[in-house]
């Protein structure tokens, strides 16, 4: 990855770093205009209206939002099992 090296320059960690990416991936896979997996829903349910399906999604993407803001203020969420663990 390019920035991993840049991110470990800066002080910050590769495990938390990672999560982070995994969380935006997330996003990006529910929401337009790639949103991969509202299409797959709209294939396995076809009688179902896509704007239907874009407004279900809207309580998850809050969800992961949130959830990326809290990791960012507090990584020692995100890094507790691993330093458990080391």
């Amino acid at each position: 990855m390019i920035l991993f090296p840049l991110i470990l320059s800066q002080g910050f960690d590769g495990i938390w770093f990672g999560i982070i990416i995994v969380l935006v991936a997330e996003m990006g896979v529910i929401t337009p205009p790639v949103g991969i997996n509202v299409y797959v829903i709209k294939g396995v349910a076809p009688d179902v209206p896509l704007e239907t399906i874009f407004k279900g999604i809207f309580p998850f993407l809050i969800a992961i939002i949130i959830c990326t803001a809290i990791l960012i203020v507090f990584p020692q969420i995100a890094l507790f099992l691993p330093n458990l663990l080391f």
